[in-house]
């Protein structure tokens, strides 16, 4: 799993969805959510994770796309297998893993030091943890 350190910024509810934003250093992330613990405020610093299956690449993006987190990053490690290509992205302070197909990695020519953008569905984002002192 990767993880995310943010704090909590705005709760927006409809019935028994919730669609969750964090500050996570001044950009805002979106996690929609049936189930919401009752210790969750505004102001909550909670550690977000999500599955590298969920996190998808863009290299050099242009135009709008429906992902709601989007976090520009730098590849810093990537492996290679058979199949499929783990990549471990920096993001600000944290480091991220992305596991994407081997051929997606190939056909976007990635590299160590690339620049891309790390795309995580808003549904794919859940709180692992309060961490508020």
């Amino acid at each position: 799993m990767s993880s995310l350190v943010a704090r909590v910024s705005q709760i927006d509810n409809c019935d028994s969805l919730h669609i969750v934003k964090f500050d996570f250093h001044g950009q805002t992330l979106s996690m929609m959510s049936l189930d919401l613990p009752n210790k969750i405020k505004i102001g909550t610093k909670v550690k977000l994770v999500m599955k590298p299956s969920h996190i998808a690449i863009a290299k050099n993006l242009t135009g709008d796309v429906s992902y709601s987190n989007q976090l520009d990053s730098t590849i810093i490690v990537i492996e290679n297998g058979q199949l499929l290509t783990s990549l471990q992205l920096q993001c600000m302070d944290s480091t991220l893993e992305s596991i994407i197909t081997y051929n997606s990695s190939k056909r976007m020519n990635l590299q160590v030091g690339d620049r891309v953008t790390a795309f995580i569905k808003a549904s794919e984002l859940s709180i692992a943890g309060i961490l508020d002192d």
